[in-house]
């Protein structure tokens, strides 16, 4: 049966022959190298093994306790212990610093190996960074050695039972105390982590409104509410129902009641009305993270599914060796890669604004609807071919491959849907910025494709020239649009564009990278590292050929369907 396996080759070229992290971030390669290794060996051992147990073992909501998977336990608390949740924070606070994009490695190789398990500290680092760039002083130094240490987790709590994705329609309230907390009172559904046993404090992060609050998202105000108060006591925070869900089953997704007795206490975090904004700080980073969920279990499943069908022989030879399979193979492998690419470059961009170059945030604001809708859609369509590949195998829970579909689709729901993600993409982060950023993208597209390197790409090099002039008509065609005020007709379109310049995008990335392999193979130190970069080159014109093709008809979709959408039934 095949094993766990990480592509460390792919990872390591990415970081430092693609990226070239060493040069502006001041690492030292070979350190990051094995912070990287050790922990994708901790996570072999540790995390990989619970993801089917997790699974098979659920969550359970019984007299009022959480208990979440038994298996769980031990791993977590060794995940702590090990310094493993510090990776991209400073000693100071009791981290481990390096790049943001270290860190996402990191985060990648653990989502791919159990992400239930892997959003336990990831919701905790997502409320935690909201503390330490928002918080007070004294609320820096309450919660986060604690959250940072693991005796504490984390939560964020936005949707509520008539606010799914429209927040601005939440009810709760926080009313103001003669202490200076607030009462906080109302209902928080699907809320990650929202309750468990793997801490021994949940610390909350809650969307409320005070009292004469404008409506909307610019009457909501931000509020830390902790399961168990400084005092040990218990404040009125009750998780009254866990999902039953597709997939991660081993998260527990719950109802939180806060207040039903009128004495639950909230700590206002940030400034009164700016909760959306500082809200959003954890958000961007979690619809980073969804795409993370994407990106690595598609990338795990891929490595999966290529040891299975060199183990298993049909008609004679191995599976492998079969057309079908092996254009499959392909598939899964240079989309898998794509997505790789992608967010190592986003975390790359972070990583270069956290520097001081301030310029790069419009660039980050764009590639995070991209990351988060691109790489949870594709990443669950490579685990639909892992299960195909895998044939009766795949569809039953032997080899756990379709526990990956079952994972995976939620990231395409949760923290905005991917159409929320394509909505705020072609409005905002293109129209509003009068496709500036857009336009920036298209020219470090053109600079890679004149490098000599690249010059024995023409078929591919035709293909992505073709694809930049489409995307200038599309830009064009949206513009008349909203000239006539024709919003619906675009938003109509926000989705397939979303996935017009994703796929392009991807094939920029997998260029950038056949080029840097194209330089390398002549001083290849072995047959290893020359197929390997050889494969590098084979993802880009497949992925070209294979998956840019389809922009064509999604361009011709865009600009040609004449239909009035406001006239149409459904």
């Amino acid at each position: 049966m095949a094993q766990f396996k990480t592509d460390l080759q792919d990872i390591y070229f990415n970081l430092f022959n693609v990226l070239k992290i060493q040069d502006h971030t001041g690492v030292v390669q070979n350190d990051m190298k094995d912070i990287i290794s050790e922990c994708n060996k901790f996570i072999e051992k540790e995390v990989y093994p619970t993801r089917t147990l997790g699974d098979h073992e659920g969550v359970k909501l019984s007299n009022g306790v959480v208990s979440t998977p038994k298996s769980f336990k031990d791993p977590l608390k060794k995940y702590y212990e090990n310094g493993w949740h510090g990776i991209g924070y400073p000693e100071d606070i009791g981290g481990m610093p390096t790049p943001h994009t270290v860190s996402l490695v990191c985060q990648s190789i653990m989502n791919g190996a159990n992400v239930a398990f892997a959003m336990y500290p990831g919701l905790t680092r997502g409320a935690m960074d909201v503390i330490l760039k928002v918080g007070s002083k004294e609320q820096r130094d309450t919660y986060v050695p604690n959250m940072i240490g693991g005796a504490w987790g984390g939560t964020m709590c936005l949707t509520e039972p008539g606010a799914g994705s429209d927040v601005g329609a939440v009810i709760s309230t926080a009313t103001p105390s003669s202490s200076g907390s607030y009462k906080i009172k109302g209902i928080k559904i699907f809320i990650s982590s929202g309750d468990n046993d793997l801490y021994e404090n949940v610390i909350h992060l809650v969307l409320a409104r005070t009292p004469g609050a404008p409506a909307g998202t610019k009457g909501l105000s931000l509020f830390i509410v902790p399961k168990i108060r400084q005092d040990g006591k218990t404040n009125d925070v009750v998780c009254t129902k866990v999902e039953e869900k597709m997939g991660i089953h081993g998260q527990a997704t719950c109802e939180m009641t806060f207040g039903s007795k009128g004495e639950c206490e909230g700590f206002l975090i940030g400034k009164e009305f700016e909760g959306m904004t500082n809200m959003f700080i954890m958000m961007n980073e979690a619809r980073l993270l969804c795409g993370v969920q994407g990106e690595a279990q598609g990338n795990m499943v891929y490595m999966l599914t290529e040891q299975y069908t060199k183990e298993r022989s049909q008609f004679g030879k191995e599976l492998h060796q079969h057309p079908d399979v092996k254009r499959t193979l392909f598939k899964m492998r240079s989309m898998a890669r794509a997505m790789r690419s992608l967010i190592l470059f986003t975390g790359d961009l972070m990583d270069r604004a956290h520097g001081g170059d301030k310029s790069l945030e419009d660039d980050i604001a764009f590639m995070t609807p991209i990351c988060k809708s691109y790489c949870s859609d594709e990443g669950f369509n490579v685990a639909v071919d892992a299960i195909q590949t895998h044939g009766g195998y795949g569809f039953c829970s032997e080899y756990g491959i379709e526990q990956f579909a079952r994972d995976l689709k939620i990231a395409s729901i949760y923290e905005g849907t991917n159409g929320i993600q394509a909505m705020d993409f072609t409005m905002r982060k293109v129209l509003k910025d009068n496709a500036k950023t857009f336009m920036k993208f298209g020219a470090k597209i053109q600079k890679t494709m004149a490098r000599k390197e690249a010059q024995d790409f023409s078929d591919e090099l035709a293909m992505m020239t073709k694809n930049l002039q489409k995307g200038q008509e599309i830009l064009t065609h949206f513009g008349v649009l909203a000239k006539a005020n024709k919003y619906d007709a675009i938003l109509f379109n926000s989705s397939a564009f979303l996935n017009f310049s994703a796929n392009l995008i991807c094939s920029w990335l997998l260029l950038e990278g056949a080029c840097e392999a194209t330089s390398l193979i002549p001083t290849a130190s072995g047959a290893e590292d020359k197929e390997y970069y050889q494969s590098k080159i084979v993802d880009f014109k497949f992925f070209v050929q294979q998956q840019l093709v389809k922009n064509s008809g999604i361009a011709q979709s865009i600009l040609n369907f004449k239909e009035d959408l406001s006239q149409l039934k459904v």
